[in-house]
């Protein structure tokens, strides 16, 4: 694919299990998506085995490339592990200007049988991401999604998605995102701010998982 403006998503580091997970589920309901990496061929190799296991359900293209082939298209999610997220974004500034940014990272160590959140300078990973790219509309969602059922499209996954963003913009085109996909709904959870109590919390939803062996997704009664 040589024209990656026309592809409606572009994911950044996307070939780790959340970055997969989510390209899966967003081809499958009809989207064009770019899988990006380091390594373009790594990128391709990862598609190939998806398109081989899923072909026939995906309504939408999937296509893998180069981080900065990718950060071309229309909308670009960010799944990069967390150590890279700022270099990543700050090298790709000017593809990424004027456009929505959405990050899904959270920094999280493991210790024994808990993940615990790390809690960068700036007090998350999307506030850091913002700083580094003032250009570009970041918003935050995605960072609670279990990444094996995301990459598995015989798991139904019913789940609430919390999107903040500093943007409107940024907040409605992540929302309309978040929608896109069968089972998530999406919740306006406020201003950037908001993604330090959102990545720390994917520690805890973690913590559950490997004490329960589950992969539990956040629903939220009331609203």
């Amino acid at each position: 694919m040589e024209r990656w403006e026309t592809v409606d998503i572009g994911i950044i580091g996307g070939t780790g299990p959340a970055g997969r997970g989510l390209g899966l589920r967003l081809a499958a309901a009809g989207m064009s998506v770019g899988i990006g990496s380091r390594d373009a061929s790594r990128a391709q190799e990862v598609v190939a085995g998806m398109v081989e296991t899923w072909g026939s359900r995906l309504k939408g293209s999937i296509t893998g490339g180069a981080n900065e082939q990718v950060a071309a298209a229309g909308m670009v999610v960010l799944a990069t592990p967390w150590e890279a997220a700022v270099t990543t974004v700050r090298a790709l500034e000017p593809a990424l200007r004027a456009k929505v940014l959405v990050s899904m990272v959270n920094a999280l160590v493991r210790e024994g049988r808990e993940m615990l959140p790390l809690v960068p300078a700036r007090g998350s990973i999307a506030t850091a991401v913002q700083a580094a790219v003032p250009g570009t509309a970041v918003a935050a969602a995605f960072q609670h999604l279990p990444a094996r059922e995301m990459g598995d499209l015989d798991a139904g996954i019913v789940a609430d998605v919390l999107v903040c963003a500093d943007d409107p913009s940024a907040t409605a085109a992540t929302m309309s995102l978040v929608e896109r996909i069968e089972g998530l709904r999406p919740l306006d959870a406020g201003g950037l701010s908001q993604a330090l109590a959102i990545e720390a919390f994917t520690a805890v939803l973690a913590t559950l998982n490997i004490r329960h062996r589950a992969h539990s997704t956040l629903k939220l009664a009331g609203i």
